[in-house]
């Protein structure tokens, strides 16, 4: 912390002429300060011929709209440069690579995804990339498997759980996704047409009960190293890549909340897609969301499955069939984490430009409501959905 500084543009120019490990380094001359800047830093460097070619990130020690009053932990840094080194030693080819980090300055170094665009802003201008889908299960299973006790040595999956222990980022998913949500708390932001449906969610006991089961195993299940943000604003897409970004909140937990999180944002453009597009272009891009719900999960599932088949090393877990009941778990996981995921979003702080550019202030009323109704209802449902075609009759039979 002794050696901590805030990055200006030039300070980053420097630091990645010094790590960004280019033959030509010296060529980079110029940064530009892109996203918000509220909880990091980061920087496009580019070089003279004005070519993006690497990202500089520095993590802030608090949040810059607000001031010193909300500190943040700057090891988020570490945990989330240590967590993408993680899934990329696993899964490559949909991973960001991560050139350099220094712990004590919070600073990663990247590689450069100006090729991709930001998948939600795709989404919501309706663009569709056929390979997505596929592609992100495909990360999925390939990152959870790995860090999970089919893979790892019991010895080193508990030495890696303590060392991408992330209480303080952890503290915020529990409180953005379990709690604020379901009281009257001075961060929740809806539509104030929607003040019945809201109160609602607070004083359904069956609907608690399962959001408190869902926490509790937030808490408890350290089943793998969760990207711990997964959704369609930290993808990167391009044709036929896919690139997980923006990993700070990394942490060994349940599978079915990255893979919930991942389905909820899908369901989260399904559900504003009438107030972004006309008619007949929406109803096509409602088709095709129920259509990438489906790969995702399915790609997942299958290629967990051929993993643990092929690599599993410890013998009880390998006993025939084990696999197959514990992916059921998962799936009950994730159809509850994607609940929670569409509520947080609507009722919640944490608001996505899906729900944001509906012009029409009459429908963007209509579209929340309708991710709020569907979120209950598939945080309920989900201890008797079995299959992913019953999910979709499910969503579909929700409107």
């Amino acid at each position: 912390m002794s050696q901590y500084r805030t990055f200006t543009a030039a300070d980053a120019v420097a630091y990645a002429q010094r790590f960004s490990g280019l033959s030509d380094a010296s060529s980079l001359v110029d940064a530009e300060e892109i996203g918000d800047g509220n909880l990091n830093l980061v920087f496009k460097i580019f070089d003279r011929d004005g070519n993006s070619r690497i990202v500089v990130k520095q993590a802030l020690p608090w949040v810059r709209c607000v001031g010193e009053s909300w500190p943040l932990t700057l090891d988020r840094a570490r945990l989330e440069a240590e967590t993408l080194i993680e899934h990329y030693r696993h899964c490559p080819q949909h991973t960001v690579k991560v050139l350099h980090y220094d712990a004590e300055l919070a600073v990663m170094v990247m590689e450069d995804l100006s090729s991709h665009r930001i998948w939600r802003g795709e989404l919501v201008q309706g663009r569709y990339y056929p390979q997505a889908a596929r592609q992100l299960g495909e990360y999925l299973a390939q990152t959870l498997f790995h860090t999970s006790d089919f893979y790892l040595h019991p010895h080193e999956k508990k030495a890696q759980v303590a060392h991408f222990i992330n209480p303080e980022m952890c503290e915020i998913t529990e409180d953005l996704f379990f709690t604020d949500p379901y009281e009257d708390h001075p961060r929740n932001s809806y539509p104030t047409a929607l003040e019945a449906a809201v109160s609602e969610l607070r004083s359904d006991d069956r609907l608690r009960n399962e959001v408190a089961g869902l926490k509790h195993r937030f808490f408890a299940h350290a089943e793998a190293l969760l990207h711990g943000d997964i959704h369609s604003g930290s993808i990167f897409v391009a044709d036929d890549s896919l690139k997980a970004i923006d990993a700070e909140f990394g942490y060994f937990g349940p599978m079915g909340f990255d893979v919930g999180t991942a389905l909820g944002n899908l369901l989260l453009n399904y559900c504003a897609l009438p107030g972004l597009l006309a008619p007949r272009e929406a109803a096509d891009a409602r088709e095709q969301r129920l259509t990438d719900v489906r790969e995702v999960w399915i790609t997942f599932a299958e290629r967990f499955q051929a993993l643990a088949t092929e690599k599993t090393r410890d013998r009880t877990l390998s006993w025939p069939g084990y696999v197959s009941e514990f992916l059921k778990k998962v799936f009950a996981d994730s159809i509850g984490y994607c609940g929670t995921e569409l509520i947080r979003r609507t009722v919640g702080m944490s608001h996505v430009a899906d729900m944001k550019n509906i012009p029409d202030p009459a429908m963007h009323t209509e579209c929340v409501h309708h991710a709020i109704g569907l979120g209950r209802a598939l945080i309920v449902a989900a201890p008797n959905i079995d299959t992913v075609d019953t999910l979709i009759a499910r969503i579909r039979q929700h409107g």
